[in-house]
């Protein structure tokens, strides 16, 4: 499967756009934060920002490896949330590129993990941290002999 190119990335618009971008951070944002303080709190233990599966170039930003459950806090922007993704209207051609690749490097990687045995959970990064921690917790649970289940009234997003 070929990857698909990208135009040359556009000059900043603006001091202020140059700005936004470089203050976005990649690992540790407060969605990530407060998804882990909370599976924490609950007594659950996890690696961070692993690669779940060796020569698969993808890291999950929650790793439950015994229960094999890879989990990722995808930003609205940046991962094309449907209900808060937007549509950049300023050097549009490049995003829109750059958007798609972003979504379907997303469908590789859960594809090469389900075949590899995992469980992937995806979470908007605007998703409450307590009702995302219930879908981890059920799906761990669920994947970990001998963990007490989690309570079943547990629903899962639109994605």
């Amino acid at each position: 499967m070929g990857r698909l190119l990208l135009p040359a990335p556009p000059p900043p618009s603006s001091p202020a756009v140059r700005g936004v971008m470089q203050g976005n951070r990649s690992v540790d944002t407060r969605p990530e934060l407060a998804l882990r303080s909370e599976l924490h709190r609950r007594g659950y233990r996890y690696r961070k920002g692993v690669a779940p599966v060796k020569g698969l170039r993808c890291r999950a930003d929650v790793v439950f490896a015994r229960a094999r459950v890879a989990v990722f806090v995808d930003g609205c922007f940046w991962h094309r949330c449907p209900q808060h993704g937007t549509r950049p209207r300023t050097h549009s051609d490049y995003w829109q590129a750059k958007l798609d690749r972003n979504v379907a490097r997303d469908r590789r990687n859960d594809d090469a993990l389900t075949d590899a045995g995992w469980a992937v959970v995806r979470i908007w990064e605007h998703e409450d941290a307590d009702a995302a921690a219930d879908r981890v917790q059920t799906i761990v649970d669920r994947a970990t002999p001998g963990r007490p289940a989690a309570p079943p009234n547990v629903a899962a997003p639109q994605r």
